[in-house]
């Protein structure tokens, strides 16, 4: 689908005015970029002009697969925390905005010597001033995603946000909402959403070859990073080059702590959204996209470990229930986390990884597994799906996720784990953390947003927020 263009003030849209621009100015090669447009529109012979908000070491993982694209210029960075050590996480090394502004422009001063990339503390501060922008990347811990997207697309610039793309499912709403409404190119990123293999499934589950699928599951090992804390953690002092009253955004004031920062904010439930919100919208991804699963009938939780007004526990488990869609039936989907994880499905060999992150589907005519991340589907038995002649390709295969969301944004088709998309797989992450912490069963209504037998659940469906930090409705 290709993204609605803005219109000008003639009412013309950019194309016919861009046609019609070009073919009256002869002898020219090179159309100076005003005449081709303002803020949100980029033409395929230009690069497009980035700003990186969240420097920590998702999006200097970002920042990596960027510059693998030579039309993506990324020219300015925010983050409130000038530089960190991530030795002790999965990331390694240091990241922060200024380790992360030397990165970029080491690598664009092989072909441009002096390249300088602008930073900024606050990310307001440079949609601000920066006029050249085109899109943003939000790489910020969960509890900024909706309001630094939402700020960027009101100004028309294309966005790419990390997952789970809000924090609550109010920001869903709205996040989708204002996309919609904007026209702008957007996708979150579950990366292995465009991938072959989360195709591939689709395309064997729609083919038939496990039948009527009426139950899924999914798991990640992932657990808590603080795993012996209760509680609020002790106020320490913040560091050095550390802006935290900014970080904490739209949060109430509070002081800093080892335990929110780096990476382990995830586990409280005023930034993260626990290892559900770190991995359901991989793992889901493939289920949701096969079987069309958006509008949950009911969900329940139960928790390992205490449930407590700051934190999240060490593991949960999940079930959610969807209705029939069409001519397909019911589905009971379990999400385990935190090493819980179903039984070894028959016909899986014993040899075979049954940890990390997974994918299950159980049909009335057979298995399917994948590892997660939209990995490899595989029939099960082994030999069972050595014999099966997969159907030919009928969804279109992906250039890559960042690949598809620069396309978009010079005019391409849309992403396909756009906002539209990426809301509605992030809501249904979110009603689980919704259940956990309302403590017992409640049923959805998708329509109102609200739970009909849980009142007290509306807090959770949408957050209060510090003045002057609050989304526009």
């Amino acid at each position: 689908m290709t993204l609605p263009r803005r219109k000008t003030a003639s009412g013309l849209s950019r194309r016919t005015f861009i046609g019609g621009a070009a073919s009256a100015i002869v002898g020219f090669t090179i159309i100076p970029r005003h005449v081709l447009g303002g803020a949100g529109f980029v033409p395929p012979s230009e690069k497009v002009n980035i700003a990186i908000v969240g420097c920590g070491g998702q999006g200097r993982t970002n920042v990596r697969s960027l510059l693998q694209h030579a039309d993506a210029q990324i020219i300015a960075v925010a983050d409130p925390i000038e530089s960190q050590d991530l030795n002790a996480f999965y990331y390694k090394g240091a990241a922060g905005r200024l380790p992360l502004k030397a990165e970029i422009e080491n690598h664009f001063a092989a072909k441009t010597p002096n390249y300088k990339v602008a930073a900024y503390q606050d990310f307001r501060a440079l949609l601000a001033k920066e006029k050249s922008v085109d899109a943003v990347l939000c790489a910020t811990p969960d509890h900024l995603h909706a309001y630094v997207s939402v700020a960027a697309m009101r100004l028309g610039k294309h966005v790419y946000c990390e997952k789970p793309l809000t924090h609550n499912v109010w920001e869903a709403r709205q996040v989708a909402r204002v996309a919609k409404e904007t026209g702008v190119a957007t996708t979150m990123g579950n990366q292995g959403h465009s991938g072959d293999f989360i195709r591939e499934t689709c395309e064997i589950i729609r083919d038939g070859a496990i039948g009527d699928v009426r139950e899924v599951h999914a798991w990640t090992s992932a657990t808590r990073w603080n795993k012996g804390l209760a509680g609020r953690p002790q106020d320490e002092r913040t560091p050095d080059g550390v802006n935290w009253d900014l970080w904490l955004g739209p949060r109430d004031p509070r002081g800093y702590s080892a335990a929110l920062n780096p990476v382990r904010w995830r586990d409280f439930w005023d930034f993260g959204t626990a290892p559900i919100g770190d991995f359901f919208c991989h793992n889901f991804d493939p289920a949701m996209w096969a079987l069309n699963l958006r509008e949950p009938l009911d969900i329940e939780a139960s928790a390992v470990g205490p449930v407590d007004s700051y934190i999240a526990p060490t593991a949960g488990l999940y079930t959610y229930r969807f209705g029939p869609r069409g001519e397909m039936p019911a589905v009971k989907f379990t999400w385990y986390e935190g090493g819980l994880k179903p039984q070894r499905p028959e016909g899986m060999a014993d040899t075979e990884q049954f940890d990390g992150n997974g994918v299950l589907f159980l049909g009335d005519k057979g298995a399917l597994s994948s590892p997660g991340w939209g990995g490899r589907p595989k029939l099960l038995p082994a030999s069972r799906d050595k014999a099966y002649q997969r159907p030919a390709p009928t969804l279109s295969r992906s250039k890559g996720h960042h690949r598809e969301w620069l396309d978009a944004c010079k005019g391409g088709p849309s992403p396909s784990s756009d906002f539209q998309y990426g809301a509605a797989l992030t809501e249904v992450g979110l009603l689980g953390l919704v259940a956990m912490r309302v403590g017992k069963r409640i049923a959805w209504d998708a329509k109102a947003m609200r739970c009909p037998n849980a009142p007290e659940a509306d807090r959770f469906l949408k957050e209060s927020y510090r003045a002057g930090w609050e989304i526009p409705a």
